[in-house]
C-alpha cells in the first residue's frame, strides 16, 4: 500500500545550524573514531560533514543490494532511539526490525484508515513520532501533516486548513490546548480521534467537553519496553484493561514494590508478590522470544535494573517498566507514578501524580510539577510543587491550602511551593523532576517565589531566608 504525501509545516533550519555549530569542536574526535557524518539541509555544512541530500541525488537510482538491505535476523538492530532521559542521561535503546514492523500496525489498531489526515507534532527522533507516527501512517497509507514545533495557538487553524481527522498527542499537548483562550478555529473541526499517552483525567474531561465530540484512545508503552496497552473502552483515566484475553496474548503483571528500598517486595521464598485490586504495583512483563528486551547500545551495565529475575518462578526473567500502575476491581489499569517519582514522607508513600491532579483542579493553576526534596534533619523526602499560573489569575494561597487540606492526607500535602513562569520539560514534553529536586528550596539560591507550609497556622507562607535558616536549625517544623 502506497502512503499519501507528507506535508511539512514551518521548516526549522536554524536549529540544525545551531546544532552543527555546537558539534564543530568535537568533529576531529568523531572522525578519529571512524564515524561518517551527514546532515540534510540547504545550508552549507562545516568541514567533515557531508551533505546527505547531495550524496543521495548522486547515487544510481536502483535497488539496494540484498546484502545491504536485508537483515540476517528479524531481531537484529534496525535503529537506535534515545530514551527521553527523565531520570538521568538518555540511553540509546536498540530497536529491532520486528518492532518496526509491529509499529506499522499501530494506527490500524487505533481504528484509523487510509482516508484519515493525521496531525503529528512530536519529535521524529522518538518512538511516538517516528515508529508509531510515521511508520504507523505508512502502514495504513494515510496522509501526515508534520509540524516541526507544536503551537497550541495555531493548532486548530492547522486542523481546519488541512482537514485533520486524527491527532497524535503526548498528554501535555492536550493540557496546552485546554489552557488556550477560546478561538473560532476550535469549532467546526473534523478531528474525530485523538490517540497518545500521558493524558491525565482532569485534562481528558476538559478536552472532550470543550473540543468534542471525539474519541480519546489512551495507550501505554515504553521505547525499550516489551509491553503495551490500549484503552479501547474510553474509560477516562485508564491506560488499558487487564482482561484475561489480552494478558494471554500480551502477558504482564503488577507486583508489590517498596519505594524506600527501590526494590520489589519478595516473600519468604524470595519470589515477588502480585498486588490486589486497587493497590499500586510495579508493572513487569516476561522476557521471552515473543517479547524480548534488546537492551541499549553500550555496556551491559546500562540495562541494570531493567531486568528482574526470580519473579514468580526461580529462573524466570521479567522486564521492569519502572512504572507503578493500579488495576481496579473491573480490570481497568491506571497510571499511578514512576518508581523514581513516588517518595516516602512521614512513613507513607506519596504519588506525585495524585498530588498534581489535586492541585490542577484549581482554576488559577495552569501547570503543576510535584516532586520530593530532601530536608536536613528529616527522613524521607518532603513534597514540593512547582506551579505555573493561568493568565490572568494570581496565586491564591488560601484557596490552595483549602484544596490540599480537603483532598490530600496530611503526609501528601506539599511542604514547599515554587512559583515559575514555565515548567522545564524534556523534548518529548515530560516534566523534569530530577533537576527540580536537586535545585531544592533554598531562597538564597533560587530567584523564584518560594512558600512553605505552616501547619500550625493552616497556611502557606513566603519562604524567606530567615524561615529557611529556622528550618535548617530545627526551629521550624514541617
Amino acid at each position: 500500500m502506497m502512503a499519501r504525501p507528507y506535508r511539512t509545516l514551518q521548516p526549522h533550519s536554524g536549529a540544525l545550524r545551531e546544532f552543527l555549530e555546537s558539534l564543530e569542536p568535537d568533529l576531529p574526535a568523531l572522525r578519529a573514531m571512524g564515524l561518517h557524518l551527514w546532515a540534510a539541509g540547504s545550508e552549507s555544512h562545516p568541514a567533515g560533514i557531508t551533505d546527505f541530500l547531495a550524496e543521495a541525488s548522486a547515487e544510481v537510482d536502483g535497488p539496494v543490494p540484498g546484502y545491504l538491505s536485508a537483515p540476517q535476523n528479524i531481531m537484529d538492530t534496525c535503529l537506535y532511539i534515545f530514551t527521553s532521559g527523565t531520570t538521568g542521561l538518555p540511553k540509546a535503546a536498540r530497536i529491532s526490525h520486528l518492532k518496526v514492523l509491529q509499529c506499522q500496525g499501530f494506527y490500524q489498531l487505533c481504528g484509523a484508515h487510509q482516508e484519515d489526515v493525521i496531525y503529528l507534532a512530536l519529535p521524529l527522533y522518538h518512538v511516538s513520532g517516528s515508529l508509531l507516527g510515521i511508520v504507523g501512517c505508512l502502514g495504513i497509507g494515510a496522509t501526515v501533516v508534520l509540524k516541526s514545533k507544536f503551537s497550541a495557538g495555531q493548532f486548530w487553524e492547522d486542523c481546519q486548513q488541512h482537514g485533520v481527522t486524527v491527532f497524535q498527542y503526548i498528554g501535555e499537548l492536550c493540557r496546552y490546548l485546554v489552557n488556550q483562550p477560546p478561538s473560532k478555529a476550535e469549532h467546526g473541526h473534523k478531528v474525530r480521534l485523538v490517540v497518545g499517552s500521558g493524558l491525565r483525567p482532569d485534562t481528558w474531561e476538559r478536552f472532550v467537553r470543550r473540543f468534542g465530540p471525539l474519541q480519546v484512545l489512551e495507550t501505554y508503552g515504553l521505547t525499550e519496553g516489551n509491553v503495551a496497552t490500549f484503552n479501547y473502552t474510553g474509560q477516562r483515566g485508564a491506560v488499558g484493561r487487564a482482561s484475561w484475553l489480552y494478558k494471554h496474548v500480551f502477558p504482564f503483571s503488577l507486583i508489590r514494590y517498596d519505594v524506600t528500598t527501590g526494590e520489589p517486595i519478595r516473600n519468604t521464598h524470595g519470589l515477588c508478590v502480585a498486588t490486589s485490586p486497587g493497590e499500586p504495583g510495579l508493572l513487569v512483563a516476561p522476557v521471552n522470544q515473543q517479547s524480548p528486551f534488546l537492551g541499549y547500545a553500550g555496556g551491559p551495565e546500562l540495562a541494570r535494573g531493567k531486568l528482574l529475575k526470580d519473579v514468580f518462578q526461580p529462573g524466570d526473567v521479567f522486564f521492569n517498566t519502572g512504572d507503578l500502575l493500579v488495576c481496579d476491581d473491573q480490570g481497568f489499569l491506571r497510571f499511578h507514578d514512576r518508581t523514581g517519582d513516588t517518595f516516602r514522607w512521614k512513613g507513607e508513600n506519596v504519588a506525585t501524580t495524585e498530588v498534581a491532579e489535586a492541585l490542577e483542579a484549581l482554576d488559577f493553576l495552569q501547570e503543576v510539577n510535584v516532586y520530593g526534596v530532601t530536608v536536613p534533619g528529616h527522613e524521607g523526602r518532603a513534597g514540593m510543587a512547582a506551579l505555573v499560573l493561568r493568565p490572568p489569575h494570581s496565586l491564591d494561597l488560601v484557596q490552595l491550602y483549602v484544596r490540599v487540606s480537603e483532598n490530600l492526607p496530611p503526609y501528601a500535602r506539599p511542604r514547599f511551593l515554587r512559583l515559575q513562569e514555565s515548567l522545564a520539560t524534556t523534548e518529548t514534553f515530560k516534566q523534569q523532576k530530577v533537576r527540580m529536586a536537586k535545585e531544592g528550596f533554598d531562597p538564597n539560591a533560587l530567584s523564584d517565589p518560594l512558600y512553605i507550609l505552616d501547619q500550625a497556622g493552616g497556611a502557606y507562607l513566603p519562604l524567606t531566608p530567615a524561615r529557611y535558616s529556622a528550618l535548617l536549625a530545627g526551629d521550624l517544623r514541617i
